[in-house]
C-alpha cells in the first residue's frame, strides 16, 4: 500500500519547483543576453545549469572551506529538502539569490555592452586621419587598461570597501563627463580613401561607397571590406585569447612557478600593454595602420615561439615574455579599431550607422574568447592533459597549445591582413 502525501508536503515540492524554474529562467535570460544565436544561448544556458547541478562533485576532491562553498552552489542540495516537504529559509534564499543574480547580470551586461558600443561609435564619429583615429582609440584603450590595473590591485592594497567606493566615484565621474562632452557632428568623412590607404588601403574593396539605406543590423555584413577586416580581427583575437585561457595552467604545470608570482606576470602584461600603445601610435605615423598591425603580429609570433623553449623554473624569462606579449597586445587594442573607424568613414556611414558596425565588432570581441576556450580546452583534453598533471607528454601538449597554437592563428591573421589590406595597395 502507498502512504498518503500531505497537502503541506505537496505544496513544499511545488514551491521548490517554482524556485528552481525561476532560477533557471534567470540563468537562461542571462545566456540569451550574451549572443544573438538561439542555439548558442541554449548551449550556454545548459552549460551554466549543468555546472550548478554537478558542482557538488568537486567538493569530493577539495578541502574545507572550499568544500563548503562548492557544495553551497549546487542547486540540488538546496532542492532536496523541498522533496521531503521541508521549507528552510536558507534554501529559499539560495534560489532567490540565483534568480536575482541572473537578472542583475543581464541588466549589467546589457548596460555595459550598450555603453561600450555607444562609446566606440562616438570615437568613430570623430573621424580624422589614420594617426588621429589611432590616438583617439589609444587614449580610450589605454585609460581602460589603467582602470583594469587599478581594479585588480585596489582590493589587495585597500580592501573591497575601497574598491566599491572607487567604482561609485568612477561611475559618477563618467556620467558627469559623458553628459558634458561635445557631441561630434556626423556627415561625410574628411578622410578620403587615399588617406585611409596610408594605414591599410581599402581601394577596390568597397562594394559601392554610396551611403547605405538605413542602419539595419545586417548592413555591415553586406560590405566585403568589413567582412575581411572582421575575419582578420576574429582570427587574431583568438590567437590572443588562447594564451589568456591557458596562462594559469602554463604557469602552474609547465613553469611550476609559485602562486605568489602570478600577480607579477599579469601586472607586467597589462602595464606593458598600456605603455606599448604610445609606441604603436608612433609606428602608425610612419608605416600606417595595417603595416603597424602586421608588425605587432610578428612580435607576438616571435614571443610565443620563444615560449616553446621554456620549462620548469624559467619564470624570470616568462616575465619578459609577459612584457613583450603585452607590448604586442597594445597593437591589437588600438590598430584594428582605428582601421574600423576609417572604414566606416570611407563607406559614408560616419554619423549614420557607426553603432551597427561597433555592435558587430563588440560581438566578435566576445566571440573570440568563446572560440578560444572551445578550441584550446578540448584540444588539451584530446592530447591527454588535465590540470595538475606533471606527465611529460601532457605538459608538452600544454606548451604546444599555449605557444604553438597562437603562432598558427596569428600567422593566419597576418596572411589575411597582408592579402586584403596591404598587397592590393602596393605599387
Amino acid at each position: 500500500a502507498y502512504g498518503k502525501v500531505s497537502f503541506g508536503h505537496l505544496m513544499a515540492g511545488y514551491f521548490g519547483l517554482l524556485l528552481v524554474g525561476s532560477a533557471s529562467l534567470a540563468v537562461g535570460t542571462f545566456g540569451s543576453s550574451l549572443t544573438r544565436s538561439q542555439v548558442i544561448a541554449a548551449v550556454l544556458t545548459g552549460v551554466m545549469l549543468l555546472l550548478l547541478t554537478v558542482c557538488w562533485l568537486l567538493a569530493r576532491v577539495t578541502e574545507r572551506p572550499l568544500t563548503d562553498a562548492i557544495t553551497g552552489l549546487a542547486w540540488y542540495i538546496h532542492f532536496k529538502p523541498f522533496e521531503q516537504g521541508l521549507v528552510h529559509l536558507r534554501h529559499v534564499a539560495y534560489f532567490v539569490l540565483v534568480t536575482w543574480a541572473g537578472l542583475a547580470l543581464v541588466l549589467t551586461y546589457l548596460a555595459f555592452s550598450g555603453l561600450t558600443v555607444a562609446h566606440q561609435a562616438w570615437g568613430a564619429r570623430l573621424g580624422g586621419t589614420a594617426t588621429q583615429r589611432s590616438r583617439v582609440v589609444g587614449w580610450r584603450e589605454g585609460l581602460g587598461l589603467a582602470g583594469v590595473v587599478v581594479a585588480s590591485v585596489l582590493p589587495t592594497l585597500a580592501g573591497l570597501p575601497a574598491l566599491a567606493a572607487a567604482l561609485a566615484l568612477a561611475l559618477a565621474a563618467g556620467w558627469w563627463l559623458w553628459s558634458r562632452a561635445v557631441v561630434p557632428t556626423g556627415g561625410e568623412s574628411a578622410v578620403s580613401a587615399a588617406a585611409y590607404a596610408v594605414g591599410g588601403a581599402v581601394n577596390g574593396s568597397v562594394e559601392g561607397a554610396a551611403p547605405m539605406p538605413g542602419a539595419a543590423w545586417c548592413v555591415p555584413l553586406r560590405q566585403q571590406v568589413f567582412r575581411r577586416l572582421l575575419a582578420v580581427f576574429v582570427l587574431n583575437g583568438m590567437a590572443s585569447a588562447v594564451p589568456a585561457t591557458l596562462v594559469l595552467f602554463f604557469v602552474q604545470d609547465r613553469l611550476q612557478a609559485p602562486a605568489a608570482l602570478e600577480p607579477l606576470f599579469l601586472g607586467s602584461y597589462f602595464v606593458c600593454a598600456a605603455a606599448g600603445i604610445a609606441l604603436w601610435l608612433r609606428a602608425v605615423s610612419r608605416w600606417g595602420l595595417a603595416r603597424s598591425w602586421l608588425l605587432g603580429m610578428g612580435l607576438s609570433v616571435a614571443v610565443f615561439a620563444w615560449v616553446l623553449t621554456l620549462g620548469q623554473g624559467d619564470w624570470p624569462a616568462f616575465v619578459l615574455v609577459c612584457m613583450l606579449s603585452g607590448a604586442a597586445l597594445g597593437a591589437d587594442l588600438v590598430l584594428p579599431a582605428a582601421m574600423l573607424n576609417g572604414l566606416v568613414a570611407d563607406l559614408g556611414q560616419r554619423g549614420r550607422s557607426e553603432g551597427v558596425y561597433m555592435g558587430w565588432w563588440s560581438f566578435a570581441t566576445k566571440l573570440n574568447l568563446a572560440l578560444a576556450a572551445g578550441l584550446a580546452l578540448p584540444l588539451l583534453g584530446w592530447l591527454g592533459y588535465a590540470p595538475g598533471q606533471q606527465d611529460p607528454q601532457a605538459v608538452q601538449a600544454l606548451s604546444l597549445a599555449y605557444g604553438l597554437l597562437p603562432c598558427v592563428l596569428k600567422l593566419g591573421a597576418a596572411v589575411l591582413l597582408y592579402r586584403f589590406f596591404i598587397r592590393q595597395d602596393s605599387p
